[in-house]
């Protein structure tokens, strides 16, 4: 097994606590090197040993970029591998962690403009809850607007973190920026959304949802989660003629679909 290590690099962290917020929704906490440097949007490669074979997978982290631990959002799949592992942790176990972060969905490449629509499914809130939490973001539209679908309201675990938000010692003084809205697939609630993001994209339900008529000159798109809804929502886009920011060519969409 000592063999085998040697072609990873990772460091062993603990487990500092687990928290189970449905039967398939977990948040969770490792204790963080202090040469683990890594820009909000970014994923860590999480893992542990099963006999000789290594298992990781890709994570948002959750918390800050200055904090001192390390906080994850997981959705438990039936008969994942890693899901296995996460639903039996618990605090003061061990988790493998890769020792760089990864990834180019972050907060300081996004596009500037006036109004900032980030776009989510599922665990693909995950890297936005980082985000939110970092200057940078605010910085960078008039307007913040968070929409997270989901299929049932239980699902909506940061809902009081977000109302909290109005009290953080940085974000606080822009919660004037800030728009919430979630959508709620497969049942229907007051002031929650009922269709996909791709469908109310579509139909301009979203634009009247938030108030905000997405323009090229002023709209600028963050989409992270189901590959599917990322691949649909950039094609409903794409079909109004907004484009996506590359390195080399400015654009309105940035992507990330490793949920």
């Amino acid at each position: 097994m000592n063999e085998h290590k040697k072609e990873y690099s990772f460091t062993e962290q603990k487990v500092r606590w687990v928290k189970k917020h449905t039967p398939k929704l977990l948040s969770f906490s490792i204790t963080r090197p202090k040469d683990f440097d890594f820009i909000a949007g970014q994923f860590a490669k999480l893992g542990f040993m099963q006999g000789d074979e290594y298992i990781s997978r890709a994570y948002s982290m959750i918390s800050t970029e200055n904090a001192d631990h390390l906080d994850f959002y997981a959705i438990l799949i039936e008969d994942g591998i890693m899901s296995g592992h996460f639903n039996q942790m618990q605090a003061g176990d061990s988790l493998l962690l890769e020792k760089k972060p990864i990834g180019f969905f972050t907060v300081s490449r996004i596009p500037q403009g006036k109004e900032l629509v980030l776009l989510a499914t599922g665990s693909g809130i995950a890297p936005f809850l980082s985000m939110l939490e970092n200057e940078t973001l605010w910085q960078k539209a008039d307007k913040v607007a968070l929409v997270h679908s989901v299929s049932y309201v239980d699902d909506l675990v940061f809902e009081q973190y977000l109302a909290d938000l109005k009290d953080h010692a940085i974000v606080g003084k822009y919660a004037n920026k800030f728009i919430y809205q979630p959508v709620i697939t497969r049942e229907k609630i007051d002031g929650a959304l009922n269709q996909r993001i791709p469908q109310l994209l579509e139909n301009g339900e979203l634009e009247n949802a938030l108030n905000i008529t997405f323009t090229k000159a002023d709209t600028r798109f963050l989409i992270c989660g189901n590959p599917n809804m990322v691949k649909e929502s950039y094609e409903k886009l794409k079909a109004k003629g907004f484009a996506l920011h590359r390195v080399h060519k400015d654009g309105e969409i940035m992507m990330e679909n490793a949920f």
